[in-house]
């Protein structure tokens, strides 16, 4: 396996924050009577803020207008991402291993800069990174490969020079589909779509201790 560029979902894959998310799940549907419904967080898996918001407003026939839901959400995000919300376990020794061997780091994610900044910034790994990507910016959700495109050509290059990380199934799919390698990640929340996931992507890992170095970029 070799590869240029390696882009990198944050929630669930280098960030530990899916707990983050089902907690605000709970308490925004549970201020406006409902409960988080099963396959919830499986149908907005890989969707951008806004679409997430929109799916939400229809499927609950919520009030809210959409900027009221998106500016709730990242309020209640926001002290979690800038205060606790860590590196999942080997994150910060990978992206150093590729940075020093000369590999191009791009973030692909559906959080804003407002959250994924403050955060990286604290677990200081924000300056490894060459490119930033969000679903927001690009105006396409993590269940098309658009997001994926735009980050390889933002690195300078081809979709098959670089390795996407991620840990749900509509990403890994975008991914493979956009034409980079693919490496699935291993996250509780998506367990129950790991058989598929594994399927698709050409590796699979359990955490960054056993995600792939390109070959030769350790002599560089």
């Amino acid at each position: 396996m070799n590869f240029k560029g390696a882009v990198f979902d944050l929630d669930g894959t280098i960030l530990d924050s899916m707990d983050v998310w089902d907690r605000i799940d709970i308490e925004f549907l549970s201020k406006r009577g409902f409960a988080v419904p099963e396959g919830y967080a499986k149908a907005i898996s890989g969707l951008s803020f806004e679409d997430t918001a929109v799916y939400t407003k229809k499927l609950f026939d919520l009030p809210d207008a959409i900027e009221e839901i998106t500016a709730e959400w990242s309020r209640m995000a926001m002290e979690a991402y800038s205060d606790r919300v860590e590196l999942t376990r080997g994150a910060e020794e990978y992206l150093i291993r590729l940075k020093k061997a000369g590999v191009r780091l791009a973030v692909a994610t559906a959080l804003t800069r407002e959250l994924l900044t403050p955060c990286l910034m604290r677990c200081g790994v924000y300056g490894l990174f060459d490119a930033f990507f969000t679903a927001e910016e690009v105006g396409s959700g993590k269940d098309s490969p658009d997001l994926f495109v735009a980050a390889a050509r933002g690195l300078g290059l081809e979709c098959h020079e670089c390795i996407a990380f991620d840990d749900v199934l509509p990403a890994v799919k975008s991914a493979k589909e956009a034409g980079l390698i693919v490496c699935g990640v291993y996250e509780k929340n998506s367990s129950s779509h790991r058989a598929e996931i594994e399927s698709i992507a050409d590796i699979y890992i359990s955490s960054f201790d056993e995600a792939p170095m390109p070959v030769n970029t350790e002599k560089r």
